[in-house]
């Protein structure tokens, strides 16, 4: 199995940047990450004062996938996240809901071990890993991997974690999919700065779906919600967009007439916040499997 190590990162996802790897598109291969911070502030002696941060959310890659061209799109099955034994998390004036309530920068290393963060010696908190920075090149200039667009990159979905099979749209020759800036646990919405961020490995599986309904955005499919993903410069834009991608979803793909395709919605779809730090928001529509099942639709392509 191919190991992608963290030696090979970028600030940038872009058409123009040189693949370190490439795989036969079905291949499984593990990508190693640091945390957001670059692993800066693991030290016990590193703080806000002594060490000059690096820019952006370091992304592993970019990985080629053999075959993989433009309005295809890549299947990415996570198979396993392994994560790091310290997170960090922190807080400051720059960003977060409640700013102006931390008037300099603070943070915490938090002990993660046998599937728990030890919060302070207080609180014993269940990881839950998952991956903040997923995406693909886009099809214009490079994007930092700070902002969530179309391509993915950083949308911090709670969803995109062990056994989550992640769609994304193909913009560039070889896709060229990089990943990073895990965390060990998030909440919703990411309201102030960001979640136990931390190191990893992710064990994936990537496949290319062509001559398909390829759609240019973000989708997952989990055990039991399929999930569209937009991103906006604010909230109300990216929750409109992410109910939209489902309603036309439903009605071109899966085959319901407008009005079924509405009501369904509406009775049964969940939008959830994903994140709001970040330069683009972004919003999540999740829609219960069983309700497409009962239309003859088991899985966004394929069988």
């Amino acid at each position: 199995m191919k190991v992608i190590t963290k030696e090979f990162i970028t600030n940038v996802l872009s058409k123009d940047n040189a693949a370190c790897a490439s795989i036969q598109a079905g291949e499984t291969v593990v990508f190693e990450t640091y945390d957001c911070f670059t692993n800066q502030f693991l030290p016990e002696e590193a703080t806000f004062e002594n060490v000059v941060r690096k820019p952006g959310n370091p992304a592993t890659g970019p990985l080629y996938i053999e075959g993989a061209m433009p309005g295809d799109m890549l299947k990415i099955e996570i198979l396993d996240i392994e994560l790091g034994p310290v997170g960090i998390v922190m807080l400051g004036p720059n960003s977060g809901s409640e700013r102006s309530d931390f008037p300099k920068k603070v943070l915490k290393r938090v002990p993660v071990k046998d599937g728990k963060a030890y919060y302070d010696g207080k609180v014993e908190i269940p990881v839950e890993p998952m991956i903040g920075v997923i995406g693909v090149a886009p099809a214009g200039e490079g994007v930092s991997t700070v902002t969530p667009m179309d391509h993915g990159g950083n949308m911090d979905c709670t969803q995109i974690k062990k056994g989550a099979v992640l769609y994304l749209p193909v913009f560039a020759e070889g896709g060229l999919l990089s990943m990073g800036d895990f965390h060990a646990i998030m909440g919703d919405g990411e309201v102030e700065d960001c979640g136990l961020e931390i190191e990893g490995r992710a064990t994936v599986r990537v496949d290319v779906v062509r001559n398909e309904y390829c759609v240019p955005y973000p989708m997952i499919e989990t055990e039991d919600r399929l999930i569209t993903i937009a991103s906006a410069e604010d909230v109300e834009g990216a929750w409109r967009a992410a109910t939209r991608q489902m309603y036309d979803f439903m009605r071109e793909k899966i085959g319901m007439d407008v009005s079924d395709a509405g009501m369904l919605l509406t009775m049964t779809g969940n939008l959830i916040i994903c994140q709001t730090v970040n330069p683009m928001k972004t919003v999540r529509m999740e829609l219960p499997r069983y309700i497409t099942q009962s239309y003859g639709f088991y899985s966004i392509f394929g069988s």
